[in-house]
């Protein structure tokens, strides 16, 4: 294997992975507030850490992968209040909504989901220390870390502790020693849930739950912290801060963070009001569609969000499936007769051709490069991997006819859609569903894409016919566009019409 290289946030450049524990990974990952659907940005991170999470297991590492729930916090007692709710049944709902869209997305399930205000006893415990060790102090029920304190704040953003100006982020409090000192206990407030602290009731400040959590189930020193870019300042930051002071040294190895959803070039987030949930995306489009398309560029760089790409994305998982589909059918009328795998004739064992030998090598080595290479998942379904599926494409028809080299081209089959599957499954883009499954729910998103229903594209598709037996071929052909416009594509196979899904023209600019 390739040495497996990561992009380190703190070092800047690429280095080649070392765990501390020979064999054995450890992965803390920033994970949602939980006050409303999460939106495609949020689903970018998951599903570029779950590949994370996968390709280290593929690697032969033990994982221990923590992601949190944050659940509570100022924007959850917000939509609390706004729809008289108690915030702890808000985000204990919204946390449920997230692991739903992470289950329709092929998200594994982590090994750890914490939630802060189940840890309590060890966010108390670690402000504590940081008092002790006089990193912190004490105001009227709050608890502030003291930046200045920190010899090396900033290392992580390149952030200077002189140029941090105050009242950008938060509201200008006078009671702290600095502008830029943050909250690590905020005393309660009416209204709001609290906890019994040695400082009075309260609630935790946002960054401390991070360093505790990681800190219980990971030990203070440990692999990866992940999340979005956006987290780097002031969050990050200011987790390495509060776990230095209370450990007295550098607790993560590796920082990795990826990049912004845009939309028209600009950060999609709730504030902006230009984000699309999850929820929003899967209700048009498959959720191995929005999967494909969020993988569909480095998981560094920004990830600009358009129409004509999910219908891109939508249309590649289609012409995966349908391939593994229309292979499985071929393939299945041999499975019990004497084109067995390993099977032999004239009294050898069968090989794969040539063509099929290369064709694997090359895919295996493609993805191994891409993947060890900081986890480049930009074309990595082009490429040796769209030559497989054309092989197999090509291939379904000679197999059907009887000929001296059938047993070898079933043998070959066989071993390709090995290989196919086993990038699809450390990408998450193989479905416990059936092919035949996937195919259909992909058709029935584009009928409701177009506002058709199924009824209607046989009835069109029956009109066509009747149009190409009048010779009408004018007619034939204005049918044919006007469903492509629609994202419907009709095809001509032997004396009959089908349908299948098909990126939409997009209309002529005047």
């Amino acid at each position: 294997m390739a040495e497996f290289r990561v992009y380190n946030s703190m070092t800047q450049q690429k280095e080649v992975f070392k765990p501390n524990v020979p064999g054995e990974v450890s992965m803390y990952v920033c994970g949602v507030t939980a006050y409303d659907f999460s939106h495609i940005g949020h689903a970018r991170a998951a599903v570029n850490f779950d590949v994370l999470f996968r390709y280290l297991t593929e690697l032969g590492y033990k994982v221990t992968y923590v992601r949190n729930f944050t659940d509570v916090d100022d924007k959850i007692i917000n939509k609390a209040n706004e729809i008289g709710e108690d915030p702890l049944s808000v985000s204990n709902r919204f946390c449920q909504e997230y692991l739903n869209d992470m289950g329709d997305l092929q998200c594994l399930t982590p090994t750890y989901q914490p939630r802060v205000s189940d840890h309590m006893e060890q966010i108390i415990d670690m402000i504590k220390q940081i008092i002790n060790n006089d990193y912190a102090y004490v105001v009227d029920g709050d608890v502030f870390f003291a930046v200045e304190k920190f010899p090396n704040y900033g290392q992580l953003s390149g952030q200077k502790l002189e140029h941090i100006r105050a009242g950008e982020r938060v509201s200008v409090d006078s009671r702290k020693r600095n502008p830029a000192d943050f909250a690590l206990w905020k005393s309660a407030k009416p209204g709001e849930p609290s906890w019994d602290s040695p400082w009075g009731l309260g609630r935790p400040g946002w960054h401390i739950e991070c360093s505790a959590m990681s800190a219980h189930y990971l030990t203070f020193k440990f692999d990866i912290h992940g999340g979005g870019i956006d987290l780097i300042f002031p969050h990050h930051e200011n987790e390495i801060a509060q776990s230095g002071a209370a450990y007295q040294e550098g607790c993560v190895s590796y920082w990795l963070h990826n990049g912004h959803v845009t939309n028209n070039n600009e950060k999609m987030s709730k504030s902006l009001g230009n984000f699309f949930t999850i929820r929003e995306i899967t209700e048009r489009y498959h959720p191995l569609s929005l999967r494909y398309f969020l993988l569909s560029a480095h998981y560094r760089t920004p990830l600009n969000y358009s129409v004509s790409q999910l219908e891109g994305a939508s249309d590649a998982v289609y012409y995966i499936y349908n391939t593994l589909q229309e292979c499985e059918d071929a393939l299945s009328p041999f499975q019990d007769g004497a084109l067995k795998e390993g099977a032999e004739q004239n009294g050898r064992t069968v090989r794969i051709t040539q063509e099929a030998e290369v064709l694997i090598s090359k895919l295996k080595k493609e993805f191994e490069a891409k993947m060890s290479d900081d986890l480049n998942s930009a074309n990595i379904l082009t490429g040796a991997f769209q030559d497989a599926l054309r092989f197999i494409n090509t291939s379904l028809k000679p197999l059907k006819k009887k000929h001296p080299k059938q047993q070898q081209l079933y043998k070959s089959l066989v071993e390709t859609v090995k290989a196919v599957k086993k990038v699809l499954d450390i990408l998450g883009l193989l479905s416990s569903l059936t092919y035949s499954e996937v195919v259909q729910q992909l058709k029935a998103k584009a009928l409701k894409r177009a506002g058709l229903s199924e009824d209607d594209v046989l009835r069109t598709i029956a009109d066509r016919t009747l149009a190409r037996k009048n010779k009408d071929y004018a007619k034939s052909d204005q049918i044919r566009v006007e469903m492509e416009e629609k994202g419907i594509q009709i095809m001509d196979v032997g004396n009959e019409s089908i349908w299948r899904p098909r990126v939409p023209k997009e209309p002529e600019q005047n």
